[in-house]
C-alpha cells in the first residue's frame, strides 16, 4: 500500500470510487469513513459490501455519516455492525427541539476517509450512484500526516451525538512540514476556512483559480478577489452552468456582475455537474476540501481543508484545470444585465436567506 505516490489527484468519481475500494481491499488494520451522503444505491451497497468483507476478517470499520445527508439508516448495516463494524450518524435529527431548524441544520459536511492510519482521502465526493458522472477534487494521500487526519475524524465522532461541545479543541489547526488542515465547526464568529482563503487571495502575486459548485462568497471575499485583480492578479472563478440546487444558481448571479466588473474572470462549466471545490494559488499553492465557497458553508457545517505548498499537487489540479476549461463558456455581462425582471426580484427575495442554502 505505502509503495503508491504520495499524493494523486482524482475528478473522475468512478476512477476515485475504484481507487478507494482498492485500498479498502489491502487494508489490514482499519477503515475510517466520514461522509456527508452514504446512499441506498449500487455505488453505496459496492462499499457497504467491500466493508462487510473486510470485517470478516477483523479490519476495524468506522462509519461517521451525516443523518441529514443521508438516506439510510442503521439497519441498512446491521450485518456490519453485526460483525465489530462501528456506525455513527452525525447529529441526529430531532423534531422534538425548540430551536429545530436552526440546530438541526448544523450538519457534518466533511468527506474523509482514512485507511490503516497510512492513506487519506480529502475534499468533494460523497459515496453515492447520483454523483457518477459529476465532477469532484479529491486528493489521495499516502504519508503520516494520515495520522493526524485519524485523530480529527476520531475527535469528530466523538461529538457526534453533541448539541453543546467546547469548539477549541475541533477547530485547533494541525502543521506538517508545508501544509495545514484546517477545520470549521458552526459558528457566526470564527470561520477558519473563510479566514484561510481570504489569506490566500490576499497573498497572492500572479494568479488564483477557483472552483465551486454553489459560489455565495460575501462582501469580504468580493473584495479581496477584486483588490487582487488591481494588484495584477490573474483571477478565474469557475462553477457549473447549471448545479443541482436551482435557487442557488438564481441567488449567485447577484454576485456575479459585481465580479466581472472588477476583473474577475467567470467561468461556467456545461457538460455536467461540477463539484470540485478547491483553490490554487499562483504556481504552488493549493486548497481542497469539503468546504463551498458559500454561507452555509463557512457558518453551519461541519467543514475540513487541506491547504499548503506542493508545486506537484498543483500541476495535478492544473490538468484538471485544462480539461475542464475544455468545457467551459465565459461569463457574458451582455446576457447577464439582460435577465428576466422577476429574477432579480427572485435575488432580493432570496438574499436574506442565503446563509440556509
Amino acid at each position: 500500500m505505502n509503495q503508491s505516490p504520495e499524493y494523486l489527484f482524482f475528478d473522475d468519481t468512478l476512477a476515485l470510487y475504484n481507487s478507494m475500494l482498492d485500498d479498502f481491499e489491502n487494508a489490514e488494520k482499519s477503515i475510517h469513513i466520514e461522509t456527508y451522503i452514504f446512499a441506498d444505491d449500487e455505488i453505496g451497497r459496492k462499499f457497504k459490501n467491500t466493508l462487510i468483507k473486510k470485517a470478516k476478517q477483523k479490519i476495524k470499520i468506522i462509519l461517521l455519516i451525516d443523518s441529514w445527508g443521508s438516506n439510510v439508516s442503521e439497519s441498512y448495516f446491521s450485518e456490519l455492525i453485526k460483525l465489530g463494524g462501528i456506525v455513527k450518524f452525525f447529529n441526529k435529527i430531532n423534531i422534538l427541539r425548540l430551536d429545530y431548524f436552526t440546530e438541526n441544520h448544523k450538519r457534518n459536511h466533511r468527506k474523509l476517509i482514512i485507511i490503516d492510519n497510512k492513506i487519506t482521502y480529502i475534499g468533494s465526493a460523497n459515496i453515492n450512484s447520483y454523483c457518477l458522472n459529476w465532477k469532484e477534487s479529491m486528493l489521495r494521500i499516502n504519508n503520516e500526516i494520515s495520522i493526524t487526519f485519524n485523530k480529527i475524524f476520531y475527535q469528530n465522532l466523538s461529538i457526534s451525538y453533541k448539541y453543546f461541545f467546547y469548539k477549541y479543541p475541533h477547530i485547533k489547526p494541525y502543521t506538517y512540514k508545508n501544509y495545514q488542515i484546517i477545520r470549521d465547526v458552526p459558528s457566526n464568529l470564527i470561520q477558519n476556512i473563510k479566514t484561510a482563503y481570504i489569506s490566500l487571495i490576499n497573498n497572492s502575486q500572479k494568479r488564483i483559480v477557483i472552483e465551486s459548485p454553489y459560489f455565495l462568497p460575501g462582501t469580504k471575499i468580493i473584495k479581496s478577489l477584486i483588490n487582487a485583480v488591481k494588484r495584477g492578479v490573474d483571477v478565474k472563478i469557475i462553477m457549473p452552468k447549471h448545479s443541482d440546487v436551482v435557487l442557488i444558481d438564481i441567488l449567485r448571479d447577484r454576485y456575479l456582475g459585481i465580479l466581472h466588473n472588477g476583473g474577475v474572470k467567470i467561468y461556467y462549466y456545461t457538460t455536467q455537474n461540477l463539484h470540485a471545490k478547491l483553490m490554487i494559488v499562483d504556481n504552488n499553492k493549493f486548497a481542497i476540501g469539503s468546504a463551498n465557497f458559500d454561507y452555509r458553508s463557512f457558518r453551519f457545517q461541519f467543514e475540513i481543508l487541506f491547504t499548503g505548498i506542493n508545486k506537484n499537487i498543483v500541476q495535478m489540479i492544473d490538468n484538471h484545470l485544462n480539461n475542464i476549461y475544455n468545457d467551459c463558456e465565459n461569463f457574458n455581462s451582455d446576457i447577464w444585465m439582460k435577465r428576466p425582471f422577476f429574477q432579480k426580484i427572485l435575488e432580493k427575495i432570496l438574499l436574506p436567506f442565503r446563509h440556509l442554502f
